[in-house]
Formats: C-alpha cells, sequence, structure tokens
C-alpha cells in the first residue's frame, strides 16, 4: 500500500489541477464573452487593464492549488463586474469616458504637424511616419487630417486631389453589393447564413443538384445575394 501512495497523490493532484483548469477557462471565457469582442489592439485603457488583471488572478488557484478556487472565481467576477459599471457611466458620461479612455488628437492638418500635439501624445515624427506607411500615405503634404485614435491607431484622411477614385467618381454603375457568406461547412448547413441571406434549404439543395453534389461531400460552399455560389467539395482518400 505504501508503495501506491505517491501514485495515488499524483492522481489525485493532476485530477484536480485539471478540473480547476476547466472551470477557470469556462468561466473566463464567459465573462471576456460578457464583456464584448474586441482584440488587445483595440482595447481601451480600462479594458486592457482589466484584462491583465484577469489573467493574473486567475494564474494564483492554477499554481497554487491549496489556494481556494471560489476566491479566484469570486475576484474575478467582481472585476468583470466593475468594467461592465465603469462601461455603462462612460456610456452616460463624456467626462468619465475622456477620463477613462483619453481623447482623440488631430496631428495633421492640411499636410502640417501639429508638433503641439506630438508633445502631448509623446510621439515622435518617425512613430507618425511609420503609422502613416502602414496606412500607405508616403507624403505628408498630402495628408488633410490625420487623427491619432485613443486606441493607437491612426485615422487618414487624404486631401481631395490625392483621394483613390470611386465607381461614384468615374460614373460607373456596379451591381449592389453582395457578401459571400458561407452556407455549407464541412458536411454541415449553416442555418444562420441562409436566415441572412433569405434563402431556404431547399434552394441550397437544388443547387447542389445541379452541380451533382450532397451536402455531405461539401467542403464549403459560399453564396451571395447575388446568388453567385463558390463551392468547394471535399478532398477523396487515396
Amino acid at each position: 500500500m505504501p508503495f501506491f501512495m505517491p501514485i495515488l497523490k499524483l492522481v489525485i493532484f493532476l485530477i484536480t489541477t485539471i478540473t480547476r483548469t476547466a472551470i477557470l477557462y469556462f468561466f473566463l471565457t464567459f465573462g471576456i464573452r460578457i464583456m464584448g469582442k474586441r482584440q488587445i489592439g483595440d482595447m481601451q485603457p480600462n479594458e486592457l487593464v482589466i484584462t491583465l488583471l484577469i489573467s493574473e488572478i486567475a494564474a494564483i488557484p492554477l499554481q497554487d492549488t491549496s489556494q481556494p478556487l471560489l476566491f479566484g472565481i469570486v475576484a474575478i467576477f467582481m472585476l468583470i463586474i466593475l468594467e461592465i459599471t465603469v462601461s455603462i457611466i462612460a456610456l452616460k458620461s463624456n467626462t468619465m469616458r475622456k477620463l477613462l479612455n483619453g481623447k482623440s488628437i488631430v496631428v495633421i492638418k492640411n499636410g502640417v504637424i501639429d508638433q503641439n500635439a506630438m508633445k502631448k501624445v509623446r510621439m515622435t515624427v518617425i512613430d507618425l511616419i511609420e503609422l502613416l506607411r502602414g496606412q500607405n500615405v508616403f507624403d505628408i503634404s498630402t495628408v488633410a487630417f490625420a487623427v491619432l485614435e485613443v486606441n493607437g491607431d491612426l485615422s487618414v484622411l487624404l486631401k481631395a486631389p490625392n483621394q483613390p477614385l470611386t465607381a461614384k467618381d468615374m460614373q460607373i454603375k456596379k451591381n449592389q453589393e453582395a457578401l459571400p457568406l458561407p452556407v455549407i461547412s464541412d458536411g454541415k448547413i449553416i442555418k444562420e447564413s441562409l436566415s441572412a441571406l433569405e434563402i431556404s434549404q431547399g434552394e441550397i439543395l437544388n443547387k447542389l443538384n445541379s452541380q451533382r453534389c450532397r451536402v455531405c461531400d461539401v467542403f464549403l460552399m459560399t453564396l451571395d445575394r447575388n446568388k453567385n455560389i463558390n463551392l468547394i467539395k471535399k478532398r477523396k482518400d487515396t
């Protein structure tokens, strides 16, 4: 019996760790989902702080199994409530929104860099040029306005002569814009896409019949409102 005690302790430790990890994973996923869908680069300062705090708190009960899991869950839950509350207040109060997130600043006006604004945001000219290149702008004199957003992105409006031509400028009539949506993925029909396209499952099956194909044979099928389809069949095992 003493021989099996270390093995038994190891098994119990592994089961405990896996269970605690799974619980925290699903709880954190649910919490982040409530907070909203943003990538790290698009987060406001307060959102980034909350995310970092949550990750740190979640790591404590994972690393130290002697810590009650409930304490970590309660702390994370309180941070999520705090973030949602602050976000609601920020929606109602411009002062709170500016205090938490700051405000956008115009750094280029009519092709001229605003040096005072650059000092306020502590941005160098090299940083500005790099951001402009990211917007495919290589000549500052062609910029009507450049606004540094609170998330660090640079929004650029070119002067009228330097703006790209559009179909409206050239008086070209185009068909109505149509976004292709996946209607079949890995042999399964996506009902949400059918609802968005206002098309029935029967119509999809008819299109597949015309292609001499079954639903289970489709790897990916996209369809737009103009009824244009793109069909990729599954590869057959050789």
